[in-house]
């Protein structure tokens, strides 16, 4: 009798032991889980492909109608409406293009720079703007159809941010293009919309440069 009740207490001895050890190791689990779900707001990815002809239905002349944020990170629902013309002309064989903006209204202008790398199967995309004449650190992207989508790191008035720049092609004459920034890593503010309509590059181009 004494060696059954021992042999029964050493038994449930074991299994408490047992259920210790996953009660502890639960934890760690989900939470490690969890850390691999927190790596950028929702749709963030840096991995996007796309190929060399992606950019081919750019290539001319538009005509731009845009609605900025007037304050971003602000809860702000203040739009500024304003037109420019945009202006593409395609390199190496497809493999970058650079299109070059003016607004008339503002006198501004700025400059994008997108090469393809082959390797990666994947789009970078550059701007310049005439008031600072530096290159901000990029996007990264490519097409699926008529849809392209670019993500990125940068930042905005001092503060860390994602990027994500989303194209739509309606048709073969129109296009409609919005930028959004996340501030928190876990939602997005639309800043910028822009609707693009084809125009005849010897109207409002110069040698690939928007007439001012």
């Amino acid at each position: 009798m004494a060696t059954r009740i021992a042999q029964s207490l050493r038994l449930c001895g074991a299994l408490m032991v047992i259920f210790l050890a996953a009660t502890v190791a639960a934890p760690q689990k989900m939470a490690s889980s969890a850390g691999a779900d927190t790596t950028g707001p929702p749709g963030y990815s840096t991995t996007v492909t796309g190929g060399i002809h992606d950019f081919d239905f750019y290539f001319g002349a538009w005509t731009v109608r845009s609605r900025g944020l007037k304050a971003r990170n602000a809860g702000s629902k203040d739009w500024r409406d304003f037109t420019s013309i945009i202006c593409v002309t395609p390199h190496l064989n497809g493999g970058a293009n650079v299109s070059e903006m003016y607004s008339p209204a503002s006198g501004s202008s700025g400059l994008t720079l997108r090469t393809f790398d082959a390797q990666k199967k994947q789009w970078s995309v550059h701007y310049i703007s005439d008031k600072t004449g530096q290159m901000d650190p990029g996007t990264f992207g490519g097409f699926d159809g008529t849809q392209g989508k670019f993500f990125g790191e940068d930042v905005d008035n001092g503060q860390p941010i994602k990027a994500r720049i989303a194209w739509t092609v309606t048709d073969h004459d129109h296009v409609h293009w919005e930028q959004a920034f996340s501030y928190d890593n876990r939602t997005w503010e639309t800043n910028w919309i822009s609707d693009m309509t084809r125009a005849d590059p010897a109207t409002i181009c110069d040698e690939g440069h928007p007439r001012h």
